[in-house]
């Protein structure tokens, strides 16, 4: 296919594209956070995070770095190793829909709908129990989600080969 017979990229593309790169970012984010908590079992650097954190002004990063290290260091090994496989498998599954999205597959779009309505429930709980306004974004951006992909998965007249 020559770049002059391509398809013009549709407002549908634009937005599965962009719901891709979300999706991405996340693996990104879960990929950092396990390879943290893998680090994070050395104790010297636990030992140079607090003391980074204790010269910081109070402030969003020292209380992020404080909370992190205290929740992480009241852990166990298997609740660590659960967290690690955890935070692995939404990795995959986010990934999984995250390319399937970006190459329009009907499936990725089923998949992301199914699995991000499904965890829409527990970022409500959470909202109620510990409100804060990264958690009110990833929840509107979601609940967004799930409201165009059902609507598109199920208006869609357009036949597309997976």
């Amino acid at each position: 296919m020559t770049i002059a017979s391509r398809p013009a990229r549709t407002p549908r593309f634009k937005v599965l594209r962009t719901i891709a790169v979300y999706k991405l970012v996340k693996v990104l984010l879960l990929l950092a956070l396990a390879a943290g908590e893998v680090r994070l079992r050395d104790a010297s650097l636990v030992e140079k995070l607090v003391v980074w954190v204790s010269a910081r002004p109070h402030g969003l990063e020292h209380d992020v770095v404080t909370h992190l290290i205290q929740w992480l260091s009241g852990l166990t090994t298997s609740k660590m190793h659960t967290l690690r496989i955890v935070t692995l498998a939404y990795a995959a599954v986010f990934a999984t829909e995250g390319i399937g999205l970006w190459m329009q597959k009907r499936w990725a779009e089923w998949l992301t709908t199914i699995i991000t309505a499904s965890l829409i429930p527990l970022e409500v709980w959470e909202m109620i129990h510990r409100p804060t306004l990264g958690m009110a974004a990833v929840l509107v951006a979601n609940t967004a989600i799930v409201i165009y992909l059902a609507w598109d998965v199920v208006h869609s007249r357009v036949k597309h080969p997976d």
